[in-house]
């Protein structure tokens, strides 16, 4: 289909479909059963920025402003950026050790139940086969379609299949190649890889700054949409910047698109926003590197990386521990949130070996702790302890230092789990919220496990808290005392 066959084609969707382009119809949206059972996704960056492999995944950006390290850097290693632009990276983007079906088993022992990747960055090249560009992965450099061999292994081993789209920014995000002499030059015309290059706005989250035009609008709407009708992703993310107002368009035809679409396939879809994008309650909220501090009572998720430096493969990454990463995750979980995990992969497609250690360790405690998290739901209270998680975006770049005295709450059926932050070393754990004449529970406590151990720990219930007592618990990771309930 030509660009007006398509738009006839979506405009078609949406007036034969239950959803319609406005927020009312929007609103009766409801989140697939299976995504907040799921808990725990893997987020990938990898494209073409994983070339210079630089200062972030905005290279393609920060390469073209002078004066920055990133712009210093392209001079050194690469020479003047007239004659090795950002585009001359795609010839070197080959992938000849990228095994979708070896990436699907590591990310199975990593204990996801869905994959994420990166379709399109904010640099515009497109990791899979399209029709709306010649600037793809089947087309140019590895000569395949990364995302259509990705769908295949992912759903082979039982793993869900999201995408998500970044192309919003690329409105901007080439234009400081026009402020020296660059590849970067007038005319361009869509179809053009730096297509457009317009003024940046001076401040990102002005909701009137830089509007992107019709064309622009029409152009990305139809890369959203080909996304879905090829791979019929089951979550579509969008990265920020679509909040302004000249995107809420067309933001809400692809919503209705996408959600008719999951309607005919008889799979429920949904859409991941961030800074109000979305009407509240059309679709679901997402925190990027970041959590909230209490219990909310919608679904929600979390994004954030293994990385604090950066979300795509660098050079002397600065990584998380899987620890803090775990304990992130049961935070989350007891909020009613997932946590959506990115990796970097290397241009060639192999994953590093931090990256590839942190996902074994974090399988490994999800293997003997995984019914505290997978398929539970959040209790009366997410938790109790004195460490204050900082609430919002932006917020995770300093580790979080939890004490024993830090808990969190799941529950699935009768059981509760309470899960221990930071395992004591005298194996006494106190839980305030459970003492007798609680106010979260008055009920009977039946029975007392430890995942993962044999012992058999002793308890009682004393007016001030339910106490726990081990031996032979020792842990660097958290622990889950599995409690029965009547």
């Amino acid at each position: 289909m030509d660009k007006n066959e398509y738009l006839q084609h979506i405009e078609a969707t949406i007036e034969s479909g239950k959803f319609k382009d406005n927020w009312s119809s929007l609103s009766t949206f409801q989140v697939p059963e299976w995504y907040p059972k799921a808990k725990f996704g893997i987020f990938i960056h990898w494209g073409l920025y994983s070339v210079p492999a630089y200062d972030s995944e905005w290279y393609s950006r920060n390469m073209y402003i002078q004066g920055t390290k990133a712009y210093e850097h392209h001079l050194e290693v690469y020479g003047p950026h007239k004659d090795f632009g950002y585009k001359d990276f795609i010839p070197m983007f080959r992938a000849e050790k990228f095994d979708a079906d070896e990436w699907a088993t590591l990310f199975k022992q990593a204990g996801a139940r869905y994959v994420m990747p990166v379709a399109e960055h904010h640099d515009g090249f497109q990791m899979y086969k399209s029709s709306i560009s010649h600037y793809n992965t089947y087309e140019m450099g590895p000569k395949r379609d990364l995302l259509g061999e990705m769908k295949v292994a992912y759903e082979k081993q039982g793993l869900t299949l999201c995408v998500s789209s970044h192309r919003a920014e690329h409105w901007f995000f080439m234009s400081h190649g026009k402020e020296f002499d660059s590849d970067i030059k007038e005319p361009l015309e869509r179809g053009d890889f730096y297509w457009p290059a317009m003024p940046e706005p001076k401040d990102h989250f002005d909701l009137y700054d830089s509007p992107p035009t019709e064309e622009y609008l029409e152009d990305w709407l139809i890369r959203c949409c080909e996304l879905v009708d090829q791979y019929q992703p089951k979550v579509f993310y969008f990265d920020w910047w679509i909040q302004t107002v000249a995107f809420k368009p067309y933001l809400k035809k692809f919503a209705a698109y996408y959600y008719n679409k999951g309607e005919e396939w008889g799979v429920p879809v949904a859409i991941n926003y961030k800074h109000e994008a979305y009407m509240f309650g059309s679709a679901v909220p997402d925190v990027e590197r970041g959590q909230f501090a209490e219990l909310k009572p919608y679904f929600w998720q979390t994004d954030t990386a293994v990385a604090k430096n950066s979300w795509c493969y660098t050079e002397n990454n600065n990584y998380k521990t899987a620890e803090e990463i775990i304990r992130d995750l049961v935070d989350i979980v007891s909020k009613n949130g997932n946590l959506l995990l990115n990796i970097g992969p290397k241009a060639d497609g192999s994953i590093p070996e931090e990256d590839r250690e942190i996902l074994l360790s974090i399988g490994k405690w999800l293997e003997v702790n995984g019914e505290a998290i997978y398929d539970t739901s959040f209790w009366r209270t997410f938790g109790e302890g004195p460490t204050e998680v900082k609430e919002g975006q932006f917020t995770d770049g300093d580790t979080k230092i939890f004490t024993s005295e830090d808990i969190r709450f799941t529950l699935k059926e009768s059981d509760l789990y309470a899960t221990v932050l930071a395992y004591p070393d005298n194996g006494v754990v106190q839980i305030k919220s459970l003492k007798e004449n609680s106010h979260h529970f008055q009920g009977v406590i039946q029975d007392i496990q430890v995942l993962g151990y044999e012992e058999q720990p002793k308890w009682e219930r004393t007016a001030d808290a339910l106490m726990i007592t081990t031996t032979t618990v020792k842990s660097n990771a958290p622990i889950v005392f599995k409690i029965k309930l009547d």
